[in-house]
């Protein structure tokens, strides 16, 4: 038994991480699990597995960073590109999940008649580069589908690159920030193209549960974003400093981003816990569907 008196801060913050990064990976194995018993669709529980496994796997790197907290920047920038990759990994299958609801298959032009028309409305910045108001065709739906995999692209080619300019000693400030502006553009754009495929397809996936499943997504890419730029805003104006710590303000920043992420994952396990609950693969669903029939 480990006595919490005899410890110092350090170690307390070490502990209440890991804690909550255990927390995080037992809800996830809890909701895992009961996909995997009742495994009645592969092509979409496939994807949630992947989809589910972003919280755990967010925590685990956080908090592999924040026991090795004195490490160089080039592992920092490895271990924020695991997570990022998978991010990336993750919207991909979150698409191809919305797709999978809708029966539809751009590869082999499989559009359904009753959606085909639908207008689709961009808003700016989008409307300098796309008709405020198209119609929707195959076309259209392909180019939805570009706009959220280049981002897939673009995020491990910017990591790789991000790493090697860094152990080449070729990585200045105005580099590190040049490589935020393109990253975030590409977030973005590829969040906005599930934004539109939702208002288009909102009726059809309402019984899907689009908007909490989405939500899951979109709140951790935008907490661990934009806290993480926050935090280098305060450390760059001299509001979070080193004072009597052993570590530099750099290296303080990058332990308190690991913090909030373990503690984040855990809310965010547990709302996955409601968007992707196993229920419509369990026949609990179409118990009720036919108990209704029967009272009406």
């Amino acid at each position: 038994m480990i006595d919490i008196s005899t410890l110092n801060a350090a170690q307390i913050t070490v502990l209440g991480s890991a804690f909550c990064a255990m927390l995080s990976m037992h809800f996830t194995s809890q909701l895992l699990s009961q996909h995997l018993f009742y495994w009645k669709n592969p092509k979409e529980q496939k994807a949630i597995i992947i989809i589910i496994l972003m919280a755990p796997i967010y925590a685990a790197v956080s908090f592999v960073g924040l026991l090795d907290i004195r490490g160089s920047k080039e592992f920092f920038t490895f271990l924020e590109s695991v997570k990022e990759c998978y991010e990336a990994l993750v919207i991909a299958k979150f698409l191809a999940l919305m797709y999978s609801y809708l029966n539809i298959s751009i590869s082999r032009n499989i559009v359904p008649d009753e959606i085909k028309g639908r207008e689709i409305h961009h808003s700016f910045p989008m409307t300098l580069f796309q008709p405020r108001t198209v119609r929707l065709n195959h076309h259209n739906l392909k180019l939805l589908k570009y706009w959220t995999w280049q981002f897939v692209v673009v995020r491990p080619v910017c990591s790789v690159l991000m790493i090697a300019l860094q152990l080449v000693g070729l990585y200045p400030t105005w580099l590190s920030w040049a490589f935020t502006i393109v990253l975030n553009i590409s977030v973005s754009l590829a969040l906005y193209s599930l934004v539109v495929f939702y208002h288009v397809f909102a009726k059809e996936l309402a019984p899907h549960k689009p908007l909490a499943k989405f939500l899951c997504i979109k709140g951790i890419v935008f907490f661990c974003f934009w806290q993480g730029m926050l935090l280098e805003l305060l450390a760059a104006t001299g509001v979070i400093q080193s004072r009597h710590l052993r570590l530099d303000v750099e290296h303080i920043e990058e332990a308190m981003q690991n913090i909030l992420v373990c503690l984040e994952m855990v809310i965010f396990s547990v709302l996955q816990q409601y968007a992707y609950h196993p229920a419509p693969y369990s026949g609990e669903v179409e118990k009720m569907l036919k108990q209704n029939k029967k009272n009406e």
